[in-house]
C-alpha cells in the first residue's frame, strides 16, 4: 500500500481523535485494497460546513455523519488521490451519545466507512451492505473495535456521493 493520509480540521477539537488516531484507522481500511495507490484526505468538519456539503452534494439540507468523495483520475495518472472523506464532528458526537456507543469507536467506524467508500464500497442493495458490513467489521475488529451494527436497529451511516 501506498497512500498517504492528510487530516484537516475544521472544527474544534474537542472530543475529536487525534490526527494519529484518524490517519491508523484509515490506513487500517486501506489496507483491504493492498494496491492502493495516491492520497486520502480526512477533513473534520463543524455542522455548517457538513450541512452545505450534505445540501451540495446529496440534496439533503442537514449535516451528516460521514461522505465520501472519490476522485476518479483520467486514464493514464498514476499515484492520483483516492478521495476525501468529510466528518462532520458534532453529528458524529450526537449519534455516538444516542447510540450508546464509545465515541471512539463510532469515529474509527465513521473513518473505515469512509475510506471503504472511496475503495468503491457501498450499500445502496442488500448484497453490497452485506459486503460492506462485513469488511467494517473485521476491519474494526482488527482494531480492537467492537461490531458496529451488534445492537443496531437502523444504520449510523447514510450513502455519500458517488
Amino acid at each position: 500500500m501506498s497512500v498517504r493520509v492528510s487530516v484537516q480540521y475544521a472544527a474544534p477539537r474537542r472530543g475529536v481523535p487525534a490526527a494519529r488516531s484518524l490517519r491508523r484507522w484509515a490506513e487500517a481500511a486501506l489496507g483491504s485494497a493492498p494496491r492502493a495507490r495516491g492520497e486520502v484526505t480526512v477533513r473534520v468538519v463543524d455542522e455548517a460546513e457538513g450541512r452545505a456539503l450534505n445540501r451540495a452534494w446529496r440534496g439533503k439540507d442537514r449535516a451528516t455523519n460521514v461522505l465520501s468523495f472519490p476522485y476518479d483520475p483520467p486514464p493514464g495518472v498514476r499515484d492520483a488521490p483516492l478521495g476525501d472523506i468529510v466528518i462532520c464532528a458534532p453529528v458524529v458526537a450526537r449519534e455516538a451519545r444516542a447510540q450508546g456507543k464509545d465515541p471512539r469507536a463510532h469515529w474509527a467506524h465513521m473513518v473505515v466507512h469512509g475510506v471503504l467508500h472511496l475503495l468503491g464500497h457501498d450499500h445502496r442493495t442488500e448484497d453490497e451492505a452485506c459486503v460492506m458490513e462485513g469488511l467494517e467489521r473485521r476491519i474494526l475488529a482488527r482494531l480492537g473495535f467492537p461490531d458496529p451494527y451488534a445492537e443496531e436497529a437502523g444504520r449510523s451511516h447514510e450513502r455519500g456521493p458517488k
